[in-house]
């Protein structure tokens, strides 16, 4: 009896608990503020070594076993054959990975270098705003001194 009480209590905890997780999840926390949006421009982060061999080792595996659909099964396959290989055998994946991180850094530096145009840009439309209208006030106070006590009636 014991054995029984044991099996069903558990399951009773995990439902108790996948309600609270799933009212938690509809409110943000008081001190936390949302994320940043992401830029859609911003270049993607290259495939690692593994994963480039992956994209290979997918094609093949689904050639040798088109009844087998469960992308798990592709991933333990592919990580069972990555660690049997040698590092000669890894080598072209390497340098591969290699190559896209290459290219990775260099869009990056691109587009860093258009995101700080962007925002010098844009502190310069800020000022140029600002400035017309610290020259506006200053020509308005000129002419009527008690605006500023208009404001506070």
């Amino acid at each position: 009896m014991k054995g029984a009480k044991s099996r069903s209590e558990p399951k009773k905890a995990d439902s108790k608990l996948s309600v609270k997780k799933g009212g938690a999840s509809t409110k943000a926390p008081a001190g936390r503020k949302g994320k940043a949006a992401k830029d859609p421009n911003k270049p993607k982060r290259p495939a690692s070594a593994f994963f480039v061999f992956m994209e290979e080792f997918r094609k093949q595996f689904n050639k040798d076993h088109p009844e087998n659909k469960s992308v798990s099964a592709v991933g333990k396959a592919a990580g069972a054959k990555w660690k049997s290989m040698s590092e000669a055998e890894k080598a072209p994946y390497v340098a591969k990975a290699e190559k896209r991180k290459v290219d990775y850094e260099k869009n990056m530096k691109a587009y860093n270098k258009k995101q700080a145009e962007g925002a010098n840009a844009a502190e310069d439309e800020v000022e140029s705003e600002k400035s017309m209208s610290e020259v506006n006030d200053d020509d308005e106070g000129d002419e009527d001194g008690s605006e500023e006590e208009d404001d506070d009636e």
